[in-house]
């Protein structure tokens, strides 16, 4: 009796080291087969506008990078490698200062200069015809005119 006990005790002991290697190699929950890989991550923050992308780095169950948003800010980004979304540690746009000024002169504007993003908003200064100067600010990723003022 003592073989057959000392065979499921061995048994036993293979496969308790079998299955601790399997849970030792399972993936992260955001490591999945779905989640996004570096070309991807590179791709969507081209299509969102970012360049200069350096250090693109998977940490901490999310990919990091120093980047230039379209704006021209150097900023933090993070990427969430399941859902895509993009996190920038400071306030950024999606739309370059030309996009801006094709937009106003899309708009009826003018002499369109001191095109800036601060604050999580575009401002710019411009004619309109009725020949009056003004400021116009504009939402960040859309571009929408959001207020004008007589300058």
């Amino acid at each position: 009796m003592q073989t057959p006990l000392r065979h499921r005790l061995s048994t036993l002991a293979v496969l308790a080291a079998l299955s601790g290697a399997a849970f030792a190699q399972a993936p992260a929950p955001t490591a999945g087969k779905d989640a996004l890989k570096e070309p991807q991550v590179r791709a969507l923050l081209a299509e969102k506008g970012y360049t200069n992308i350096d250090d693109l780095d998977f940490e901490d169950g999310q990919w990091e990078t120093d980047a230039t948003s379209a704006n021209g800010e150097r900023v933090d980004v993070r990427i969430n490698p399941a859902t895509g979304d993009v996190v920038a540690k400071k306030l950024v746009s999606n739309l370059s200062e030309n996009d801006i000024k094709a937009k106003l002169a899309a708009a009826g504007y003018s002499r369109i200069h001191d095109v800036d993003f601060d604050d999580g908003v575009w401002k710019a200064e411009a004619e309109r015809a009725d020949g009056n100067d003004v400021e116009i600010h504009l939402a960040a990723n859309t571009g929408e005119i959001i207020h004008v003022e007589n300058d």
